[in-house]
């Protein structure tokens, strides 16, 4: 069943979900889980924004493409939550999971499984003489360890919701301009949101199907705006509060087929 409340902040949940307020959207620092343990979130990305989240046996995956369109090979993920930052075949392919999960399409505050999710209202690059389409962000609190994914932004975010959002320890980032902001505006949210590491996303690989490959750009104008020559690679990344840096550092991970 999806979810997608069309309010700007909260909306009900239904099953094991329920909706919540907090004086600010992350209030757990510690990343450390009830039972004393530090939680390690591993992160696993599948190419174009679509990445799988796991901690302490909640799998989260956000903007689960169609794969014959987008041309990578998605395999098929068992997910318990499933983001859709707006609603195209290349971030919403529910159907390319397996499980039953609790999808989230729109814009609110909730809890599943422990994961307390926040969904913020931003939007697309607005075409010439066209309205921006609505994009959403989110952001996965894992016992205090923040992830946010920012789908397709293409308008910086307000001040307010920076303040909002509170530490972000891992960002993922699109980083390929047309629809989304070009590189040097996306190193401003950066700034703005001062995350520990940063991952991009939706830029071009090999194998992207025409309708991405011919708009999509290279990462390397991305690492070049934030001055990086040569950044660390991955298959995935597991991670706790501990083992962050102490400045913000980009990760390449490599696009996984398992």
């Amino acid at each position: 069943m999806v979810y997608g409340p069309v309010g700007l902040v909260f909306g009900p949940v239904l099953g094991y979900s329920k909706s919540i307020k907090t004086e600010h959207l992350f209030t757990c620092q510690t990343g450390v889980n009830m039972d004393g343990k530090e939680a390690v979130v591993e992160i696993t990305w599948y190419g174009l924004s679509c990445f799988r989240l796991r901690e302490k046996g909640i799998t989260v995956v956000c903007d689960p493409y169609d794969k014959k369109m987008v041309g990578l090979s998605l395999p098929r993920i068992k997910a318990d939550i499933t983001t859709i930052s707006h609603d195209r075949p290349g971030h919403n392919a529910v159907s390319s999971l397996t499980g039953d999960p609790k999808v989230f399409s729109g814009p609110g505050d909730y809890e599943v499984g422990g994961v307390i999710i926040s969904g913020l209202t931003t939007f697309h690059k607005a075409a010439s003489g066209e309205a921006p389409e609505r994009n959403v962000a989110y952001f996965f609190d894992f016992d205090g360890f923040t992830v946010g994914h920012l789908g397709d932004l293409g308008q910086i975010p307000h001040q307010r919701q920076v303040e909002e959002l509170g530490e972000i320890d891992v960002l993922l980032v699109p980083v390929s301009g047309h629809n989304t902001l070009d590189a040097s505006r996306m190193t401003e949210v950066i700034s703005l949101l001062e995350p520990r590491i940063v991952i991009p996303m939706h830029y071009l690989l090999p194998g992207l199907g025409d309708a991405f490959g011919e708009t999509l750009e290279p990462v390397d104008k991305f690492l070049k705006e934030l001055g990086v020559g040569e950044p660390e690679t991955a298959t995935s990344l597991k991670v706790t509060k501990g083992q962050l840096p102490e400045e913000t550092q980009v990760i390449l991970l490599e696009p996984s087929a398992s």
